[in-house]
């Protein structure tokens, strides 16, 4: 027996609120209607997602792994059903963009801004993870595009070349280089740097490793479990530095200042790539898309590839 959106919800409501009542009450459904969805639910499954007391609820260690899974289904489901809805109704519907980087300034946050100013009927959900959950989110369909730093290729999806954005370099406020304007790569080769193992972490180390590699030298690059902002929260109290994007710099931390980085050839910079499916449908990609190409006078066409 297959099961359905409705028993799904009724079933995350239940473990949300740890009673068949309390979650009754918050779908305004009947107990006994939530009780015997759930029920059968168990059934179509083979197995017990809940242990049932008079204190309430309790999920089975099976039940919490359904759960999981369950949660991001009829999310998919919501958002297909929201969009099919706002098409109907002669709108563009919502567009899901996932990305990498931090957005307090930089150009991904002035885009979004605009957008929002020029197409206020479209809502934007914004999904921010490593590369490679985005890579899978936009192969299942739940993404419609993400944008990430470099030049990315993955067979099946669109990418293209964006913008470019500088790059700066993360010092405590008494560090002797935050008095300088500028910063170039060669004089942080005896630095201690200190990165988020998560993105954009990996893709900076190894910019760091191409930028600074010393002959039978080995550069003092720590890749920490924390996330970017707590990297930047504790780097005034610290003696090392940190790279970021422009993107990163809109946010203040305490003791940290901000120095753009120069090469032998003048701002460090680093870009930034869109990537989408072609045969992706949704008319607000095809704005968004449109609305990017002539904001950065780009030149990739994409209006073919709709059709």
């Amino acid at each position: 027996m297959p099961f359905n959106i409705r028993q799904l919800r009724y079933a995350i409501a239940a473990a949300d609120h740890g009673s068949f009542y309390r979650a009754a009450r918050a779908l305004d459904v009947e107990q006994s209607t939530l009780s015997r969805a759930i029920l059968k639910l168990e059934r179509s499954i083979g197995m017990p997602i809940f242990e049932r007391s008079r204190a309430g609820v309790t999920m089975t260690l099976a039940g919490v792994a359904f759960i999981r899974g369950a949660k991001p289904m009829v999310a998919t489901a919501d958002r297909m059903v929201a969009m099919m809805r706002a098409a109907g109704q002669g709108h563009a519907g919502g567009l899901v963009l996932g990305h990498n980087n931090s957005v307090s300034a930089g150009n991904l946050r002035a885009t979004l801004m605009s957008w929002h100013d020029a197409h206020p009927d479209v809502e934007v959900d914004c999904v921010e993870a490593d590369r490679s959950v985005l890579l899978a989110g936009l192969d299942r369909g739940e993404i419609d595009i993400a944008i990430l730093m470099g030049s990315p290729e993955h067979n099946g999806f669109r990418c293209e070349p964006l913008w470019s954005e500088r790059m700066l370099v993360a010092l405590p406020a008494l560090h002797k280089y935050s008095e300088w304007d500028v910063v170039h790569w060669t004089d942080l080769r005896s630095e201690h740097f200190l990165l988020p193992a998560a993105d954009p972490g990996p893709e900076i180390r190894d910019m760091l490793l191409g930028r600074l590699a010393i002959a039978g030298g080995k550069l003092d690059i720590r890749m920490s479990r924390a996330s970017r902002e707590t990297v930047l929260s504790i780097l005034g109290g610290s003696s090392g530095v940190s790279i970021v994007c422009e993107g990163s710099t809109g946010a203040i931390y305490p003791d940290v200042v901000y120095r753009p980085i120069h090469g032998e050839q003048g701002p460090a910079l680093t870009g930034y790539s869109g990537c989408w499916r072609d045969d992706n449908g949704n008319p607000a990609l095809r704005r968004f898309l449109g609305f990017i190409k002539a904001r950065y006078a780009l030149s990739f066409d994409f209006s073919q590839r709709f059709q």
